[in-house]
């Protein structure tokens, strides 16, 4: 009896030994997961702004005649955030676009484009662009064409304005519904708050996965008068040539006529938003817009060659590449901001085949983000760009160090130089062709793992 009693009694201790064991688990699982917890919705509410951003932030933009702003929090996918913008431009305005060429574009671009297009000069009326943020409209069927209607009609009869003179743009989530109550509910609180001072909230209200608004603004004088040329875009991935994952707005109180406007506009893209890549996919919604509102005290531009307007058009084409580097630097997880360089080639088209193929390299990206400076891959991606080109007449800089000449690595160059290069913010990857006169500059960013986390959650 008194062995069983000893048993017993050790078995007992054991199984509260047991029990206390398990309640010292829980307690240390639950102190492992309560600041994961904690951490998570604020990172994914709040993400860090990208390290690239402008030092200076949002710059100070002066009023432009004929322009007033606003932005509200509506709702349309986001909470406790601006995510509904509107421009109210002036009667007399010359409007111009470019879109993105995509065969699967949104309904509110293709609507934009068939307004643009049926556009008279002369109208005694003024005109409003709508933006929201985070439904794109896109892929939805004739459901998207009908909230673009009721949408831009109730503002157009709110402001007293042709329906063809409201445009509209979305930008987020491709193929879920937008209904149009979720915007119209808010257009009397839109038209209450315009202002002419409103450019970061307008700018705010139209990002997704941007880390931080971007605004740029430039002045030039034409004929003795200060003209003043301001705007903000959006974008962050789904950022590739032929326009990009991308908004931009643009304004200036010049007198201008549409043709010569649009003639602008199209140069200045080609040498910005055109001009950058991300992560080589090309979006549904690409939009830029420009209002000119003609209220500056010059006589009107009827030519973009005339001297007049080749100023216009410096100032203009300044404040697109402004705004189409500040999307590179706010790629998706980007630390380097990348210039590619390509001289020396056959033609121009080939230069530009060169330069892509390296942008978009993921291999290429991902030695940038690793500071790795493997030129082996910039010679791949060189081969496989489809240009006419000589391995034994290539040359390859970073930056100012020459890394490879004549099809081989040079003398000179040093693995320590280039590792210690590449742990600069801003690269420059300059590649020489050796065959002729063609160039072309595209600016890219790297490829880090962030840009994976974003994209893997971005529905989430």
């Amino acid at each position: 009896m008194a062995k069983k009693d000893k048993n017993a009694k050790e078995g007992g201790e054991i199984a509260e030994l047991k029990k206390k064991l398990n309640k010292l688990r829980k307690k240390l699982k639950l102190e492992r997961a309560a600041p994961e917890a904690e951490e998570a919705p604020a990172a994914k509410a709040s993400p860090k702004v990208s390290p690239l951003a402008p030092k200076d932030g949002f710059p100070a933009i002066p009023p432009i005649s004929g322009v007033r702003l606003s932005a509200v929090a509506a709702g349309v996918k986001y909470k406790n955030r601006k995510d509904v913008m509107l421009a109210e431009i002036a009667p007399g305005s010359a409007i111009a676009g470019v879109f993105t060429r995509s065969s699967t574009r949104s309904a509110p671009v293709l609507d934009c484009e068939a307004k643009l297009a049926a556009l008279k000069s002369g109208s005694d009326k003024g005109f409003a662009f709508i933006v929201n943020a985070g439904n794109s409209n896109a892929f939805t069927g004739h459901a998207g064409q009908q909230t673009v209607d009721q949408v831009t009609g109730e503002l157009a009869k709110l402001m007293n304005l042709p329906r063809g003179h409201v445009f509209s743009s979305s930008t987020g989530v491709i193929g879920q519904p937008l209904p149009p109550e979720k915007i119209t509910h808010a257009l009397g609180d839109l038209q209450a708050g315009l202002s002419e001072d409103n450019w970061q909230d307008a700018a705010q209200a139209i990002m997704t996965t941007d880390t931080f608004p971007k605004g740029a603004v430039q002045q030039v004088e034409i004929d003795g008068a200060t003209v003043t040329i301001a705007g903000f875009a959006k974008g962050s991935g789904m950022i590739a040539p032929d326009m990009a994952t991308m908004l931009g707005y643009v304004f200036t109180d010049a007198a201008v006529s549409q043709p010569a406007l649009q003639a602008m506009l199209k140069a200045g893209t080609n040498a910005s938003f055109n001009a950058v890549t991300v992560d080589s996919d090309t979006s549904t919604s690409d939009t830029v817009l420009v209002a000119a509102t003609g209220q500056a005290d010059h006589k009107r531009i009827t030519s973009a060659r005339s001297a007049s307007g080749q100023v216009l058009a410096a100032g203009l084409a300044a404040v697109l590449k402004d705004l189409a580097l500040q999307i590179v630097r706010d790629g998706e997880g980007a630390t380097k901001l990348v210039e590619v360089r390509v001289t020396g080639a056959k033609t121009a088209r080939d230069a530009d085949k060169v330069a892509r193929a390296i942008a978009n390299s993921p291999l290429v990206k991902t030695a940038i983000a690793g500071e790795d400076p493997n030129w082996g891959r910039i010679v791949m991606a060189v081969g496989k760009s489809g240009a006419a080109a000589d391995r034994d007449l290539l040359n390859i800089r970073f930056g100012d160090i020459l890394v490879a000449e004549k099809g081989w690595v040079a003398e000179s160059y040093t693995e320590e130089a280039g590792a210690s290069y590449m742990k600069q913010e801003e690269l420059v990857i300059a590649v020489d062709m050796g065959l002729g006169s063609g160039e072309a500059t595209v600016w890219t960013c790297d490829l880090t793992h962030q840009y994976i986390s974003i994209n893997a959650d971005y529905r989430s």
